[in-house]
Formats: structure tokens, C-alpha cells, sequence
């Protein structure tokens, strides 16, 4: 089962606390979901898709061999798995989400003029990130 968008822009959440995107960074030595997740975005635009994303932070974070990843990707796709509208990179650091015509990634900071030129693209689909809190 695939969690990828196609046309689509995931707004950051009506209740994310920052107006100015920010970094996420790690707490210690381990690095946080949305670090991995920010990093492997922004380094990369437009290069993997969300099932890439969610996939590879799943496997980073759980110690899975390279050599094991193409089975475990399966079972991890078997069950359902949340989307980046539920990242904190919309929650709660700032930054919107596009997905091209191919299922691929970028990130746009809530402050920039690219995020709110794809505000207003009509041509995509409109999604906001989860809420952290019930309204």
C-alpha cells in the first residue's frame, strides 16, 4: 500500500507555533524522525518519494541492513503507516510540502515566496499537516 501524494501540497498546520520555518534538530546523539526526515528532503528535492522517506527513517532508526531493506520494505508497507501530514516538519517546525507529478518531495519554508506561490496554485491538491492538538 502506497501513502504517496501526486500533485499535492501539504500546508503546515492551522496550530504549528512557528511563522518562520526552522531546522529541526537532534537531541543527542540520536537524530529525531524529523531530522532524518528533513535531512533526506531538503538534501535531496524532488528526488524520493513520502514512501521513500517514511520507509528509509523506519529503517535508519530501526538498525535494518541495507541488505534486508527490500523484504522489510514490504512488511512495513503491509501495514497502514501514517503520511507526512503527520511529520512534525508541517506540526510543528514550519515547513510545507510538495509533492510533484511523480510522487516526489520538497520542502518550502511557511515564510518563503515558493510556499506561497504553491498556495495559490490551483492546479494541486490542498492538504493541510495534522493538527497537535484537538480544536
Amino acid at each position: 500500500m502506497s501513502t504517496n501524494y501526486y500533485d499535492t501540497f501539504i500546508e503546515v498546520a492551522d496550530d504549528c507555533p512557528v511563522s518562520t520555518a526552522t531546522i529541526p534538530q537532534s537531541r543527542g546523539a540520536i537524530k529525531t524522525v524529523a531530522v532524518l526526515q528533513y535531512e533526506m528532503i531538503a538534501d535531496h528535492p524532488y528526488e524520493f518519494t513520502q514512501d521513500d522517506i517514511l520507509f528509509a527513517v523506519f529503517a535508519e532508526r530501526q538498525g535494518i541492513r541495507t541488505s534486508d531493506r527490500s523484504a522489510e520494505r514490504e512488511k512495513f508497507f503491509a501495514r497502514d503507516q501514517p503520511c507526512l501530514r503527520s511529520s512534525s516538519l508541517g506540526k510543528r517546525y514550519g515547513w510545507g510540502i510538495h509533492n510533484d507529478d511523480h510522487g516526489r518531495v520538497a520542502l518550502f519554508a511557511v515564510d518563503s515566496g515558493a510556499y506561497r506561490d504553491l498556495m495559490d496554485d490551483d492546479r494541486l491538491k490542498h492538504l493541510k499537516a495534522l493538527r497537535s492538538r484537538r480544536a
